[in-house]
């Protein structure tokens, strides 16, 4: 699978911006999608997931009820709204993909998020 993310940018406390993963390679409905990121300086976190056929999400504390993960499968793409943007969501976006059996893990490039204040 090979998956290209877009999106990022800079924006300023409050406001909001949409990423994109766009897969390919493989049957995208078969992979759980999710969306980690790394501040500057920090390990890399996990933000939002969601399963294979979109039925379930799940988000990191620090994001719920500011995220949204969704996926159109038929356009094998996920995406990550983020709205009430904080500088501490200054940070390196990945998708990354996993197998429904877990065997194979994709990660994407990496797209940058910019907040200030």
């Amino acid at each position: 699978v090979q998956l290209q993310a877009s999106g990022g940018g800079l924006v300023q406390t409050g406001g909001s911006l949409t990423l994109s993963c766009a897969a390919s390679g493989r049957t995208f409905s078969n992979y759980r999608m999710a969306w980690f990121r790394q501040p500057p300086g920090k390990e890399r976190e996990f933000v939002a997931g969601i399963r294979w056929n979109g039925g379930g999400t799940d988000y990191a504390d620090s994001v719920k009820g500011r995220f949204t993960i969704s996926r159109d499968n038929a356009k094998n793409t996920v995406y990550l709204q983020m709205n009430s943007l904080k500088p501490e969501d200054t940070a390196v976006y990945y998708c990354r993909a996993t197998s429904i059996n877990g065997q194979y893990i994709y990660w994407g490039q990496g797209t940058q998020v910019t907040v200030s204040s």
